[in-house]
């Protein structure tokens, strides 16, 4: 490890480790990435963890194997103080580590809104250790309804992306599980989305949010919008209109806040979810030694949407602009640059977004299209961190031997 400025990431998700990848090996840097998992994962991706449609193998890259590769340090833990006065970071290890230099990327999770009984009585797939336990409880659920002849009955609450291709990716586990498919699911499965607003995927053009609840419809799940959940237990949601919507299996993908974690950050600039005021140069407002990068930050002159693309370029830009900051000198400031959306909804069908006024995808091929871009997206930032031989070969192996969920049948 070379010696200089101590420089500590806190999170190694997308953009954190996107940073620690460019300024592990700088010589006047010497860098320590700090997350509670032992293992990287596309947090875009847990949906398809949670439907047991993506395994761990090769899709989990061990924080140590890339610790080693980019020249940086790689402490498991999750932070418990910060004392940004004295400048170091304890640990529920235990360990308290000085720095010169924090960087925040500690994410985000969604937002029940303080709604009663969403916490206790919801499943949430906001980490890797989320989207497991979800699966195995789908997976027991699924066997639990088989063996009664009962029906499976599922309630979503989201209708972002999040929520869309989960329900999605659910159905396609059963038709691509053995012993099952197509057929049992369309016998099996009671699945509603419920989101608040009038149309779901507001994100995107009303066409693609219109295209979306057809191809959900025609998969047998029922869209309902303009539903405000108030309430949950363990029969299902409760709604302001006075409904209630029955659900054995309830998920919360609605809202996105700051990682709880944000409010260590004592005395900084924080927004009403938690993100932490950052400049055009990613340093908090309040604290020029403190960064914030991804989900975690907000940059109020230009607001950036929480997405995956949008950490990968802080990331990558913090990897140019933090020594120029070292030097004493100012870096250009930050610069995002929207390559637009894609939403695909499993290997049903697909959408993507060029801008505001543009998308495209829908039908056989087109949808196709926009679901190898989902997946290309995906591709590109594990060819960035495993190299492109490793990537392309685990990529080619995936589509010659496509994953068949075990949901015990």
């Amino acid at each position: 490890m070379s010696a200089g400025a101590r420089v500590l990431v806190l999170g190694g998700g997308v953009g954190g480790l996107e940073a620690a990848a460019a300024l592990g090996r700088r010589q006047n840097i010497s860098l320590t990435l700090i997350d509670r998992s032992p293992v990287h994962y596309w947090k875009p991706a847990l949906h398809e963890f949670a439907a047991g449609t993506m395994q761990h193998q090769g899709n989990c890259i061990p924080f140590k194997e890339t610790a080693t590769k980019f020249g940086f340090t790689f402490v498991q833990g999750s932070p418990v103080a910060v004392n940004r006065e004295n400048k170091t970071v304890s640990l529920d290890t235990g360990a308290t580590l000085p720095y010169d230099y924090l960087v925040i990327a500690l994410g985000s999770r969604a937002n029940d809104f303080g709604i009663p009984g969403i916490v206790d009585h919801c499943m949430f797939i906001d980490s890797l250790n989320d989207a497991d336990a979800l699966f195995t409880t789908f997976r027991e659920a699924v066997q639990k309804a088989r063996a009664a002849g009962e029906k499976l009955s599922i309630g979503i609450v989201g209708g972002g992306a999040t929520g869309v291709q989960l329900i999605a990716e659910l159905c396609k586990s059963i038709d691509d599980a053995r012993g099952l498919g197509a057929a049992v699911r369309k016998s099996l499965l009671n699945a509603v989305l419920i989101e608040t607003g009038p149309r779901i995927l507001p994100a995107f053009p009303e066409a693609v949010s219109t295209a979306a609840t057809q191809q959900l419809e025609k998969l047998g799940i029922s869209v309902r919008t303009e539903a405000m959940v108030v309430g949950a237990d363990e029969t299902g949601f409760s709604l302001k209109s006075g409904e209630h919507i029955p659900a054995s299996l309830r998920i919360w993908a609605a809202g996105v806040r700051a990682s709880d974690a944000t409010s260590l950050l004592e005395g900084l600039e924080r927004g009403r979810s938690g993100q932490l005021g950052v400049t055009t140069t990613l340093q908090t407002t309040q604290d020029p030694a403190v960064f914030a990068i991804g989900d975690c930050s907000r940059i109020d002159s230009a607001p950036i949407a929480p997405t995956a693309q949008a950490a990968r370029q802080e990331g990558q830009y913090l990897g140019r602009a933090l020594p120029e900051i070292i030097a004493g000198r100012d870096p250009a400031p930050f610069v995002y640059n929207d390559r637009g959306a894609v939403v695909a909804l499993g290997d049903y069908n697909g959408w993507g977004m060029l801008d505001t006024k543009r998308s495209f995808g829908g039908g056989l091929l087109s949808g196709l299209a926009a679901r190898l871009i989902h997946e290309g997206l995906y591709r590109q930032h594990l060819a960035g961190i495993l190299g492109l031989a490793p990537t392309a070969c685990s990529t080619v192996r995936e589509h010659l031997s496509p994953v068949k969920p075990d949901l015990g049948a």
